[in-house]
């Protein structure tokens, strides 16, 4: 398995490694529940550098970008990210992604781990000779700093108000010790945050630099999944994948229609014919958890398929995504995931799950 340049400092600090998209990363320090609880209340520290980083240079970079992405990039600030997909031609989604835009002649668009070769060919494949495409992936670290003290913290390394300039989904290139540093205002937790990319020789550094504030603790991927479920936000590989598009994962305002781009064709097609499912969160009665694969039942009759499942730290019950028959998906109505061997009553809910 592929290693971060920060396992040292997993292993150091106890944590449960695991593999994940081929990667050996730390799931918990502690414990889930309590990483998850600690993030919501103080600042929790991941460690992302498995995630892939692409760049675009040249005077064609916007045009061409704008063709790959499902968002819209002619209005685009620089200084801006937004959340997209590339798709198939067939309209399926091969990767979610945000796109950051540091002029009309250079972009960044982060990419899942598990897919960055097959988003890498992908891209060369349909990028004309008139930009220049760089994966940047090995040579990048990234880590995030999320929760309510993240502010505070930014601001001290900084030394400036970055959350005053910084609104959300915008980033800036800053300066922490001798390490140039993309620092963006995204996230994938709900909580005020921000994801910081810079060359991996400073991983340690960085990383150090962090830890040392008093209410900042390492967070692995478990409790990073379940942060995102109460949030409702999908993961690649379980909500999202090649098959289903942007629209059937409730996510079709991220697609801007008014414009070309590689897939449209197909969208277009297959919303004409209509779609069948449609991903929604639920929320079940207690504890118990329905996993990837879980049937949605409805009085008796087979309606969609869990995609995602988690206990709710914060909610104390059992939430999940799920995709049903759209003719199926009123949001508070009543049905029965299961294996075949249990059956768990659940609600189904429009996200963000939970709601503050």
């Amino acid at each position: 398995m592929k290693r971060t340049p920060l396992y040292e400092k997993h292993i150091s600090s106890g944590a449960k490694m695991v593999d994940f998209a081929g990667w050996e990363m730390p799931v918990y320090y502690t414990g889930i529940i309590d990483e998850h609880l600690h993030t919501r209340s103080k600042a929790g520290l991941f460690d992302i550098c498995h995630m892939g980083e692409f760049f675009f240079t040249g005077p064609a970079a916007a045009k061409e970008v704008d063709r790959l992405v499902t968002c819209r990039i002619d209005d685009m600030p620089d200084g801006k990210c937004r959340y997209g997909f590339f798709l198939s031609h067939e309209g399926g989604i091969i990767d979610d992604l945000i796109v950051f835009k540091f002029s009309r002649d250079e972009f960044m668009i982060v990419v899942n781990a598990g897919t960055i070769e097959k988003d890498s060919s992908w891209v060369s494949g349909n990028i004309s000779g008139d930009v220049e495409f760089f994966d940047r992936s090995q040579d990048i670290a990234k880590i995030d700093i999320q929760g309510s003290l993240s502010q505070i913290i930014m601001q001290v390394l900084t030394g400036k108000d970055v959350f005053g300039k910084l609104g959300r989904y915008s980033f800036a290139k800053v300066k922490i010790g001798v390490a140039e540093v993309i620092l963006g205002r995204t996230g994938y937790t709900g909580e005020i945050g921000y994801e910081l990319f810079f060359d991996k020789k400073h991983a340690f550094e960085m990383w150090d630099r962090f830890m040392a504030f008093e209410g900042v603790k390492p967070v692995g991927l478990g409790a990073r999944d379940t942060l995102r479920l109460e949030m409702g936000y999908p993961l690649y590989g379980s909500d999202i994948y090649e098959e289903v598009t942007p629209f059937e994962a409730n996510l079709g305002r991220f697609v801007y229609m008014e414009k070309d781009f590689i897939g449209k064709k197909a969208l277009v097609e297959r919303s004409e014919e209509g779609y069948e499912k449609i991903l929604l969160g639920f929320e079940c009665d207690g504890r118990r958890i329905a996993r990837h694969g879980f049937n949605v039942e409805i009085e008796g009759r087979k309606a969609g398929v869990v995609t995602s499942g988690a206990f709710s730290p914060c909610m104390k019950k059992a939430i999940g995504l799920c995709y049903v028959d759209k003719c199926s998906s009123a949001e508070g109505l009543g049905i029965d995931l299961t294996d075949g061997k249990i059956s768990i009553p659940a609600k189904l809910k429009k996200v963000p799950l939970l709601r503050r």
